[in-house]
């Protein structure tokens, strides 16, 4: 009988679990036996493992087998442990010293012919490898540079089984072959930086983005083909300031689980946009997926921008699944393989027409829609959904007299501004702009005088604003102090934010 023993880590969501990777050849009939609440594609290593070690050059024990990946009792997916499966049973032969890898994490795929390749979710499997005091990491060439992103880290990088084996003191000829190429990432090409000055009138639309980007608002858009929906839309992200080092590992570590990372560029800095088109599912927008679900748009557009073009076209199920990252800024995800944590605290950005054909301007006379027709179209953004959307805009057709306004580069500094105020008057707090604070906080901050916020108790008792939505109400007030300078809103502030929410219907 025979013990060897390694390293590795399973992702659960964001999650990572060092496993310990254990394999026990006992004298008895060959064979080879994997336990430890494998998925499909990890029960499929056997095969790999026993392919790649013979293209090494080595013989496999021949004996019986048995890999257990502990906690066992933790789901475990992906092809991420077959260098580490290899690695403990090639210890338990006595093919490589065991002390030597019993320490060390090895994360990677193998290939048939001892290659090893990269595997999505590097940057977060290290990280939990560093946390639990695991700082030896071996992984494939590809991954070399995504790995190295963790502080702390002391990474090395691989391109076969062999050379593994070989630094663990095997005696194994390694091949001269070349590195197995990273999965390719689809990359968004652009010739030019979207500017704010493309935009041509829309003083307020523009002024509703800007309130947006400084206190990380929510943002409703409505108005007729045409009039600059998306092209504000995609300006957002052009305005936000760039994220802080917690925040960049954070969605660098989300787009590496989900497979849309390269590392050749370091840490995701700027923040991220997604404009999902309104044919997508619920798991391609929320997540999901076979097994442990992966993130889907919402989680890869955390501390950025989720951009839904002619949002009533979405389907009522993605919608409606949009409420609780818009409220906890994660999404908890169920399946029967397991439950998954995704971060998910976006900028949600909608654009509407005003009814199906779109023409509903004015009095309307070009609008061939029926009334009910108009009302169920706008009626799939339901109430509850809304209720969570601080700013809410109309747009109109611009004029030929209309001029362009400021560039995205002179809005960025007064909204850089306006964070570094909000930054100091959270500083020990755990929120970092004003969307994120509690109504209560703002209300004891605003003193007794209760004529400051009369327009707002009016718009409650009428029943045009929610208490929810009061208490949003005053994040945006508070935003448009910030932009102006102010160290705290006034009332023209209070009302000018209920007008920004409830479209000119509650001021």
């Amino acid at each position: 009988m025979a013990l060897g023993a390694t390293l590795s880590v399973a992702l659960v969501g964001m999650v990572g679990h060092v496993v310990e990777v254990e394999a026990h050849l006992a004298a008895a009939l060959p064979a080879f036996t994997l336990v430890g609440l494998p998925d499909a594609s990890l029960a499929e290593s056997r095969d790999r493992v026993r392919a790649a070690v013979a293209s090494c050059g080595l013989t496999w024990p021949n004996r019986r087998v048995t890999v257990n990946l502990s906690p066992a009792t933790l789901p475990k997916s992906g092809s991420g442990f077959d260098l580490a499966i290899a690695v403990a049973t090639l210890a338990g032969a006595g093919v490589v010293d065991l002390p030597r890898v019993r320490g060390v994490v090895h994360l990677g795929e193998l290939g048939l012919d001892g290659r090893l390749r990269p595997v999505r979710g590097i940057l977060p499997a290290v990280a939990a490898a560093v946390a639990a005091g695991h700082p030896d990491v071996v992984v494939p060439e590809a991954s070399v540079a995504e790995a190295s992103l963790v502080p702390g880290a002391r990474v090395r990088g691989a391109r076969t089984l062999a050379a593994v084996l070989a630094a663990h003191g095997a005696p194994v000829e390694v091949p001269d072959v070349p590195a197995a190429p990273a999965e390719p990432v689809a990359a968004r090409v652009s010739a030019f930086d979207p500017d704010l000055s493309d935009v041509v009138g829309q003083d307020e639309a523009r002024l509703c983005l800007e309130v947006a980007a400084a206190g990380s608002h929510h943002l409703l858009m409505v108005g007729p083909p045409g009039t600059g929906k998306t092209m504000l839309a995609a300006r957002l992200p052009g305005i936000l300031p760039d994220l802080v080092e917690d925040e960049a590992v954070e969605v660098t570590a989300i787009h590496s689980v989900a497979g849309t990372f390269d590392p050749g560029g370091g840490l995701l800095r700027r923040p991220p946009y997604e404009d999902p088109h309104h044919t997508a599912t619920p798991a391609s927008v929320i997540g999901g997926g076979s097994g442990v679900p992966r993130p889907g748009a919402a989680s890869r557009a955390h501390r950025g921008v989720l951009f839904l073009d002619e949002a009533p076209e979405f389907t009522t199920a993605v919608l409606q699944t949009l409420r609780q990252p818009l409220e906890h800024g994660e999404l908890v995800l169920h399946r029967a393989a397991g439950t998954a944590r995704y971060p998910a605290q976006f900028q949600l950005v909608l654009a509407a027409n005003p009814c199906p054909c779109g023409m509903a301007v004015g009095k309307g006379l070009d609008c061939t829609c029926r009334p009910e027709q108009r009302r169920r179209y706008l009626g799939k953004l339901s109430g509850p959904l809304l209720d969570r959307v601080d700013l809410q805009v109309e747009l109109q057709p611009s004029r030929a007299t209309d001029r362009t306004g400021d560039s995205s580069d002179q809005v960025a500094r007064r909204v850089a501004a306006a964070r570094a105020a909000q930054a100091e008057r959270f500083a020990g707090l755990p929120w970092r702009t004003c969307a994120q604070v509690p109504g209560a906080w703002l209300r004891e901050r605003l003193g007794p005088d209760r004529a400051l916020v009369a327009d707002l108790d009016r718009a409650v008792d009428r029943g045009t604003l929610s208490r929810r939505g009061a208490d949003r109400v005053l994040r945006v007030a508070w935003t448009l102090a910030d932009l102006a300078g102010r160290t705290a809103p006034g009332r023209s502030d209070v009302g000018r934010a209920l007008a920004l929410r409830t479209r000119g219907r509650g001021a």
